[in-house]
């Protein structure tokens, strides 16, 4: 619960700092060309709201409201979410949107995305200067990857070291070396302590490289025991710091990661139990340790039975942590100054990866990748570290400043889309079709949101 909590502390605060900047865009636009605004909202208010005041001889009512999907700025005159017809009705006053040049109402719409998207360029920097950056270069991994069938198929095999592609070095293992790989004609490896390239066909399905089990390439790690943690199973069935397992359930393995993925069988099994009995022989497990018992290596044999996770059924603990290789980190410090330009770098090869991207909702199993505020808030760590939630609530503004320029009726994008008509045709859309087209928007945007924290509910159900 503790671990729930504070995620959900982090997650609010994020959100809650992108809403009100992102509203407070359209706000400084609005004030700036002489436009009334009548409501600052930060969340959602139908019916009523936690707080609410107006300060003197202003125009504006500030307040909080109930629902936290997302924040309002009633611009008068203006057809929005709010539906005003009343107002609409009457004659047109300076002091009004509608009053006010196309160029003044274009820059007062595009104000919360603009906003958006500098903020997280700032952070991008601020997070540099501060902290500078750590990573570990792919050539730097020293036990190199794990590969899957699929990968092996191309040529590639367990241990070689990926350098790069046809499209340059990779930087560090991540996104964006997977998106590199999907594209790319030829890729480099180091094997052997020798270059050697392997022809990629040039159109592999980058979605399916993340989700498929075990993954295309993962970093490999050794399966020799760290450290266990007391009272867990793996204490239980004698496992000791330097110990390397080298069969689960009778099935050699030779990695940590041919260690997760029988354990995942044992999940499997699991979700397709019908009767305790079922369950109970689904949670036997059986390992062979090797050990080096005062210079000599000896077998041990040891069974227990696994226990699920309180949060996730499929989560089984055994209670130990691997040997990690000791890869060697390179760390990029910045000045102040040197910070901006690092960081708008950063900030636009985010964007450029989540744009491309995009193209994968478009399918069925992208559908399905789609999260809402479930899969959101699982993004922040499990104890405070303001490093990462910095980057997150920069890669979250990223977000929210694409997918509000989207030409979508509702969003910012939509009113974009109508005034750039009306600039190059001269002649405004009527009132009846915006509202209608407002209308339209809310229920794509509602419908979007209800698949997405739909699919939160299914994930957390383990249907998909």
């Amino acid at each position: 619960m503790e671990i729930f909590l504070l995620k959900v502390l982090q997650f609010m605060m994020a959100i809650s700092l992108l809403v009100l900047l992102h509203e407070g865009g359209h706000f400084f636009f609005s004030k700036l060309f002489g436009v009334r605004v009548e409501k600052f909202y930060l969340f959602f208010d139908p019916w009523f709201h936690l707080f609410e005041f107006k300060p003197k001889n202003s125009e504006t009512r500030y307040g909080i409201g109930w629902l936290p999907l997302g924040g309002y700025c009633k611009i008068s005159g203006m057809i929005d979410e709010s539906f005003d017809k009343e107002q609409m009705a009457k004659p047109a006053e300076s002091w009004e949107f509608r009053s006010k040049p196309a160029w003044q109402r274009l820059f007062i719409m595009i104000g919360g995305v603009l906003v958006n998207f500098f903020l997280a360029l700032f952070i991008y920097a601020m997070c540099l200067f501060t902290w500078g950056d750590d990573y570990v270069k792919t050539k730097d991994m020293k036990l190199g990857m794990k590969f899957s069938q699929e990968a092996k198929a191309l040529g590639f095999r367990d241990g070689d070291i990926l350098v790069g592609t046809d499209q340059g070095e990779f930087k560090s293992f991540g996104a964006d070396m997977f998106r590199d790989l999907a594209t790319a004609r030829q890729a480099y490896v180091l094997r052997g302590g020798k270059q050697m390239t392997v022809d990629m066909p040039g159109d592999l399905d980058l979605l399916q490289m993340f989700k498929s089990v075990p993954p295309f390439v993962a970093p490999l790690v050794e399966a020799r025991v760290d450290s266990v943690v007391p009272g867990m199973l793996a204490e239980h069935m004698g496992m000791r710091k330097g110990d390397r397992i080298v069969a689960v359930n009778g099935k050699a393995i030779g990695s940590f990661n041919d260690f997760n993925f029988e354990v995942g069988r044992v999940s499997d099994m699991l979700a397709g139990a019908k009767t305790h009995a079922d369950s109970v022989k689904a949670l036997s497990v059986s390992l062979i340790l090797e050990r080096n018992a005062g210079g000599k290596l000896c077998t041990i044999k040891t069974k227990g039975i696994l226990k699920t996770s309180d949060n996730e059924k499929e989560n089984l603990k055994f209670g130990f942590t691997p040997t990690m290789p000791d890869n060697k980190v390179t760390h990029v410090s910045y000045g102040f100054f040197e910070s901006f330009p690092a960081g708008i770098k950063y900030g636009c090869n985010v964007l450029s990866g989540y744009v491309g991207d995009m193209k994968y909702l478009f399918s069925a199993d992208g559908a399905k990748s789609l999260g809402g505020f479930g899969a959101i808030g699982s993004m922040f760590p499990d104890t405070w570290n303001w490093h990462r939630f910095w980057l997150l609530t920069a890669f979250l503004s990223i977000i929210l400043a694409f997918m509000n320029i989207l030409p979508i009726p509702a969003l910012d994008g939509g009113h974009v889309l109508f005034l750039l008509y009306e600039m190059i045709t001269r002649r405004k859309p009527s009132e009846n079709f915006m509202i209608w087209a407002e209308y339209i928007g809310i229920g794509l945007l509602m419908l979007l949101m209800l698949v997405a924290n739909l699919n939160d509910v299914l994930r957390w159900l383990h249907i998909i």
